[in-house]
């Protein structure tokens, strides 16, 4: 079950175009994965932009929510460029400040995105993870991907 919605779009957010559901042309019983594409055209003058799936979507701390994932070891998700050498600055889980923050905060990056699928981990042993509102977030800058990036992830999960 996926507790968590992609709303918090962060950053030059009008950079960002999300296809969750997103298939292989011509293939229609592939399986579909999220597609996200960046253009770096900076349009709201920040020069980065990612994406939070938040619990309750939109919440960026200003009210209660979040999710307790206490015993959680890890989030694993798979992740490729579509050419390779897309840059990604940071995975992570938590770090939702404000009035109701985020109780942890664990991350991993910056990834050089390779154009085959490969797996990575966050690690979340040790973090207290009783309200987790920014359940996973993305972060790309216009520095590292000046002409833009399109990258996919799937099979997004908690252990």
């Amino acid at each position: 079950d996926n507790h968590f919605a992609p709303s918090g779009w962060m950053g030059d957010y009008g950079d960002i175009r999300l296809d969750d559901h997103w298939q292989p042309q011509g293939k229609k019983d592939a399986k579909t994965v999220i597609r996200i594409v960046y253009s770096a055209q900076s349009r709201q003058g920040n020069g980065w932009a990612g994406i939070y799936w938040q619990n309750p979507p939109n919440n960026w701390g200003n009210r209660p929510g979040g999710d307790n994932l206490n015993g959680m070891k890890k989030l694993v998700f798979k992740v490729r460029g579509e050419k390779g050498g897309e840059q990604v600055e940071e995975f992570k889980v938590g770090g939702i400040t404000g009035d109701y923050a985020d109780s942890g905060s664990a991350s991993v990056g910056p990834i050089t995105l390779a154009k085959d699928w490969k797996q990575y981990e966050i690690k979340l042993e040790g973090q207290e993870l009783s309200s987790i509102t920014g359940g996973f977030c993305w972060t790309m800058s216009r520095e590292s991907n000046p002409d833009g990036a399109v990258f996919y992830l799937d099979d997004i999960w908690l252990e």
